[in-house]
């Protein structure tokens, strides 16, 4: 594996508000990046295109199995 580090600033705007990251490692940006996905897509349909991604890479990394999905949720009844 490699040792990645990121340098970016992320602004993102939405009807209701805005903020902004600094992601200093993949993790990180990942994170970012999930939860911006919720905000546009909600739990669902950030849930797929993930798996999409993981797709992607299935047959590099066979010992990944997805987990099971949860029952559909709206993300204002998901806590946090």
């Amino acid at each position: 594996m490699a040792n990645v580090t990121v340098d970016a600033d992320i602004k993102a705007k939405w009807p209701q508000g805005q903020c902004s990251y600094s992601p200093g490692n993949p993790e990180e940006l990942a994170i970012i990046a999930i939860d911006l996905l919720v905000k546009e897509l909600g739990t669902p349909g950030a849930l797929s295109f993930i798996e999409q991604v993981f797709g992607k890479y299935a047959g590099e990394h066979s010992h990944y199995t997805a987990p099971p999905r949860p029952a559909d949720a709206e993300p204002s009844s998901l806590p946090g």
